[in-house]
């Protein structure tokens, strides 16, 4: 798990984030709540993106490291700092797996028929299953 350091400021009843290690990575929503729902869903697909991009993922720094920084001070005055955890995406692996026949043949009819590779198939399966779990 990653702890990204994200910037809050309010303006007329809306809330806005930025993060630090992500630079032109916002999100706003109308509550508190919102915001940190929409925060993790928008960082991990903004790290998936650079990923998929080719682009190097930078260091997540900690709240401290960042306090040390002057343009972060600057950036944070008038704001509130918090912080969310999530599981970063990281770079694809090759796997070898088995599977019978016939459902393996049900995947990729599955997969095709919403536009997915087998690989993006199967991993969203799983983050769904895992999610519920």
């Amino acid at each position: 798990m990653a702890r990204i350091v994200m910037l809050i400021h309010e303006e007329a009843g809306q809330f806005g984030a930025s993060f630090p290690d992500f630079p032109g990575a916002t999100t706003v929503a109308s509550d508190l709540d919102a915001l940190y729902r929409k925060a993790g869903e928008m960082i991990a697909f903004h790290v998936g993106g650079m990923i998929e991009d080719g682009a190097a993922v930078p260091v997540v720094r900690s709240l401290d490291a960042w306090r040390c920084d002057a343009t972060f001070r600057e950036d944070a005055a008038g704001a509130v700092i918090g912080l969310i955890e999530i599981e970063l995406p990281g770079k694809a692996v090759r796997v070898n797996i088995s599977l019978e026949e016939t459902l393996l043949k049900r995947i990729d009819r599955a997969a095709e028929a919403v536009g997915e590779s087998r690989s993006g198939f199967l991993a969203q399966a799983a983050k769904a299953r895992l999610a519920a779990a």
